[in-house]
């Protein structure tokens, strides 16, 4: 292929489907948008019930959207999930493993009960999705998997050391997988969100001390909007990033070079 070749719908995502687990609320909803504007269809399985926004966005970009009440964790869960997905729209083509949870405590009140559902969701089910998805890819010879790290896939985690060992084991995953399923025309990537303002942050962000403690990392010297990270999940689930693979693209405003 020579360079004159390269033109912008390298970057489309028209007539692909794919799955965004947790893709009706936070981070997850920004990345299931992402898709759908890039001209995706969209299944979404989450545990939280659908308000319906997420829905008249993605089909206001007129693509098909579906929701599916599941919980990944659950046995035979991610198998149903891509089914439906297949059933539905008529192939998966993109996975994007958003769903995640980070209970938080300290040491010595961090309990097996905690570290095992974080494992389950953050770790496992991201496994169980992807290893579903690639049952489908391999034979098309074609597929993306996304899976959602963080900058503690790199770093410590202070009160969240469960979600620390499953984001440093998610972001390995990665590699191991990219390994595994490159030969087959999968690309395997990751991307790491930094320090973003959304409902789950709100109380860092609204205690001085810790804000000023976070925005003094980043060189940036502002907060992620949900909108910061759209275009690289488009990119990497796009043909733009075929030769990208078994790499975790950080999304931090800067924050790991501090």
């Amino acid at each position: 292929m020579h360079i004159g070749d390269f033109t912008m719908d390298f970057f489309s995502l028209r007539g692909k489907n794919a799955i965004v687990t947790g893709g009706n609320t936070g981070l997850g909803q920004a990345f299931a948008l992402a898709l759908a504007k890039g001209g995706a269809n969209v299944l979404v399985p989450s545990i939280i019930d659908d308000d319906g926004s997420t829905k008249q966005m993605i089909e206001a970009e007129g693509v098909r959207y579906e929701f599916m009440k599941a919980d990944i964790t659950a046995p035979g869960a991610p198998a149903a999930i891509v089914d439906a997905c297949v059933e539905r729209f008529g192939s998966i083509d993109i996975l994007v493993n958003s769903a995640g949870i980070c209970p938080m405590a300290e040491v010595l009140d961090f309990g097996r009960e905690q570290w095992d559902a974080t494992v389950a969701v953050n770790l496992t089910a991201a496994f169980e999705m992807s290893y579903e998805a690639a049952k489908r890819m391999i034979p098309q010879r074609a597929g993306k998997i996304i899976n959602i790290c963080s900058l503690f896939s790199y770093l410590g985690g202070r009160w969240s050391s469960a979600y620390a060992a499953t984001k440093h084991g998610l972001a390995g995953f990665t590699k191991a997988y990219c390994d595994e399923l490159a030969e087959h025309n999968i690309q395997v990537n990751g991307i790491a969100p930094g320090y973003f303002a959304t409902e789950i942050t709100t109380k860092t962000r609204s205690d001085p001390e810790t804000n000023k403690r976070v925005l003094d990392h980043i060189p940036t010297e502002r907060w992620g909007e949900p909108l910061d990270l759209m275009g690289a999940v488009v990119f990497l689930a796009s043909r733009a990033s075929d030769y990208v693979n078994g790499h975790v693209v950080v999304v931090d405003g800067g924050y790991l070079v501090r």
